[in-house]
């Protein structure tokens, strides 16, 4: 494959820079580093993937999967597979659950969600559920007909409410699914179809109201939608000013940050509690469903186009009282940095 060759730019410990091009071909979002110990001798770039529409963490940071369209992404060709990574990054099976092997059926895999052993995938109009251990196929919940009887193919996302409840994505027909996993025979119901979803893709569970929140394919929006299916648009582009483009994937990390990718323009914003927006990353070859893996706090990204993937390290936020002490690399995604460097590197500022 060749090397994608981007200009991206970093927040780092001397400010907003450029990345030259020779370090970009190993990796080209935000932070070149991985809180995972990640040496020099691999990259943190997996390549050699095939449409990888999502990258997805367990909730132990100890593995990663990523799907694989593989072809077109409503087709049902049954040839579309799921990567699997070890906590360090290394390929374990770059075909770990495939279609057409064995039982195994999946079209063109997309967003995921991992409860208990189970590693739930959307599929064009089908929620399929693997065991994580094995990839043995557990459980496939139909969508093609939705409760209220229109057809859908455009299964994009499916996040998990850490309690008993799946909540779907379906871009084509601007609705959101839920799917009860408290009965062992998965009760699928509506929550909501709406114009305002506008093309709803990437889906995350708000860490502090619980509440179900929705980025726009269509018109660039993020979206709070209650339990009970009240939606709320959080932020939308209006005449004047037009933040976002296509938004494909959000998710949030340990402190409450909210992140979100636009596709089409190539970057991932960050969302700060106080509703303090900034780009970490730009230049970016359409980074699609992305997630954070917040037991080691990295961003995990998807390149459709580019058919690659990334780990990236993220910055943590410093508190109040050490505004007056300089940043280290460990405030940056930098834990394998030993305090006497970051000494010696405070003694030469």
């Amino acid at each position: 494959m060749r090397p994608i060759r981007l200009r991206a730019t970093i927040d780092g410990p001397s400010g907003r820079r450029a990345l030259p091009r020779r370090i970009l071909t190993a990796a080209a979002a935000a932070f070149l580093v991985s809180a995972l110990g990640i040496s020099g001798a691999h990259a943190l770039q997996i390549k050699n993937l095939k449409s990888p529409q999502s990258f997805l963490a367990t909730p132990s940071g100890q593995i990663y999967f990523i799907t694989n369209v593989n072809g077109e992404a409503t087709e049902k060709d049954n040839n579309g597979f799921i990567t699997k990574l070890d906590k360090e990054g290394k390929l374990i099976e770059l075909e770990f659950i495939r279609g057409g092997r064995g039982q195994t059926v999946l079209h063109a895999p997309k967003g995921m969600a991992i409860v208990g052993n189970v590693l739930y995938v959307v599929d064009i109009d089908t929620l399929r559920g693997f065991d994580v251990e094995s990839g043995r196929p557990l459980v496939a919940i139909s969508i093609a007909a939705d409760p209220v009887g229109e057809a859908t193919s455009g299964l994009t996302d499916v996040a998990f409410d850490g309690q008993h409840m799946l909540y779907v994505s379906d871009t084509d027909t601007n609705a959101i699914y839920r799917v009860d996993l408290a009965n062992e025979g998965h009760t699928l119901s509506l929550l909501t179809r709406d114009e305002r979803l506008a093309g709803p893709r990437g889906l995350a569970v708000h860490p502090r109201t619980g509440h179900l929140i929705c980025v726009s394919w269509n018109q660039g929006s993020i979206i709070d939608i209650s339990p009970a299916g009240v939606i709320e648009v959080l932020v939308s582009n209006s005449f004047f000013s037009r933040r976002f483009t296509n938004l494909d994937g959000v998710d949030f990390d340990t402190w409450g940050s909210m992140y979100v990718s636009d596709f089409t323009a190539g970057k991932v914003w960050r969302v700060t509690p106080d509703e303090n927006f900034k780009v970490i990353a730009e230049y970016l070859p359409t980074p699609a469903d992305i997630s954070v893996d917040k037991a080691n706090h990295l961003i995990l990204v998807p390149y459709i186009y580019g058919n690659a993937a990334e780990i990236n390290g993220l910055e943590a936020p410093v508190q109040a009282n050490r505004k007056k002490k300089r940043r280290t690399l460990r405030d940056y995604g930098f834990p394998f940095m030993k305090p006497k460097v970051d000494q010696q590197r405070d003694g030469d500022e």
